[in-house]
């Protein structure tokens, strides 16, 4: 049975979140936001009304998000006080409190993706690191376990490059995770090299082998967002698709490959910025995406110098390495650990379909306040 310090403690958090939220300034923004969906001609640009369709059901959802909350509050609380008379059991008050903690928990969890970015879409891409046959089945590993934690938050996952290995696995793989909310938000913080530690299949020996990929996520930017690409920069090659597809894979160059030369207005440094993308049997469409993704590396490099700038500010605080391996997966050991948080699990097997919430909410605990701060 739960007691009357761990009801005030709930009742407080409500409050706290109330505040935080700014609950009432989101509701008159809901209400001036949704009038101008009810212009005549709200729906004679449909990608600025799809954009204006997608502000309001944020702004609704965090009010329905905490109208849940403070409902499951009154409801302990009225639960609380009917034991008190006999009128329900402990087990239904322990249940009641359960309920509005998970739901708590959630809302705080969401409340530190505030950044602009994080309620984008992503774009998703890995690499296999050094070591041949290994690491690319290590990298397929990955696509799987990227894979099953989308499709248990509701995201759609397109693949729009893909390249095999050359006996198993993958040797790269570009998707885009879009369909739900902050996406990038959630997914930022698999950014980086991950380690895998076990007992090869492809070794004959049965020797104990290490194998690396690298994991890089990046917001997926939208026709609202502008971002500038010099076309004096830029050019195009096309070619046949491989993999599955029919026979039009292998008769019509509808795989597109884009290459930017990129310069860095602080430094002067240059660098080609190479996109392939083989996502449909269009080629108009296929150069569209590749388009896009080089917009969403672009503005991602702009996000990234924002959090070099914070990193130097906040002596205190780790720095956020984007580059650096950041978690192990230790098969044997029945252990996956990450470098940065600590955090730590004995669920391999779990984690390998796609359980990475812990990680994420342990990454978001004790880097989001930086994030927010700049």
């Amino acid at each position: 049975m739960i007691t009357s310090d761990q009801l005030k403690d709930v009742l407080e958090r409500t409050t706290k979140l109330h505040h935080y939220l700014n609950i009432d300034k989101k509701q008159i923004e809901f209400e001036e936001e949704q009038l101008r969906t009810q212009a005549p001609d709200f729906w004679d640009d449909p990608k600025r009304a799809e954009a204006q369709m997608k502000k309001v059901k944020g702004l609704q959802n965090w009010l329905k998000d905490y109208s849940d909350v403070e409902l499951l509050a009154n409801e302990l609380e009225l639960a609380f006080d009917y034991y008190k008379e006999e009128l329900v059991t402990e087990e239904e008050v322990d249940a009641d409190y359960a309920k509005v903690i998970k739901a708590i928990e959630d809302l705080e969890f969401k409340n530190m993706l505030r950044s602009e970015e994080d309620s984008m879409d992503a774009v998703l891409k890995i690499n296999s690191g050094a070591g041949g046959t290994e690491s690319q089945d290590w990298a397929q590993m990955l696509m799987r376990m990227y894979m099953r934690w989308c499709e248990s938050h509701g995201y759609k996952v397109t693949i729009t490059n893909l390249q095999d290995g050359d006996e198993a696995g993958i040797k790269s793989v570009t998707m885009t995770v879009e369909g739900g909310e902050f996406a990038y938000g959630y997914l930022k913080s698999e950014n980086g090299v991950h380690r895998l530690v076990r007992v090869s299949p492809y070794n004959a020996q049965g020797k104990r082998m290490t194998s690396f990929a690298s994991v890089f996520i990046s917001p997926l930017v939208d026709d609202t967002i502008e971002v500038y690409v010099d076309p004096a920069r830029l050019s195009w090659d096309t070619f046949r698709s491989s993999g599955a597809g029919g026979q039009n894979v292998n008769k019509v160059e509808s795989g597109v490959r884009l290459r930017y030369q990129y310069e860095d207005p602080d430094t002067g440094e240059k660098e080609e910025i190479l996109i392939e993308n083989t996502e449909t049997r269009d080629q108009p469409k296929n150069k569209a995406k590749a388009m896009l993704l080089l917009k969403s590396q672009l503005y991602d490099r702009e996000m990234k110098k924002r959090l070099e700038a914070q990193a130097k500010i906040e002596a205190g605080k780790k720095k956020i390495e984007w580059g650096s391996q950041i978690r192990s997966y230790v098969f044997d050991d029945r252990r996956v650990k990450d470098h940065r948080t600590n955090y730590q699990t004995s669920d391999v097997d779990g984690v390998m379909d796609g359980d990475l919430d812990g990680f994420i909410k342990a990454y978001l605990m004790e880097y989001s306040g930086g994030e927010q701060e700049a």
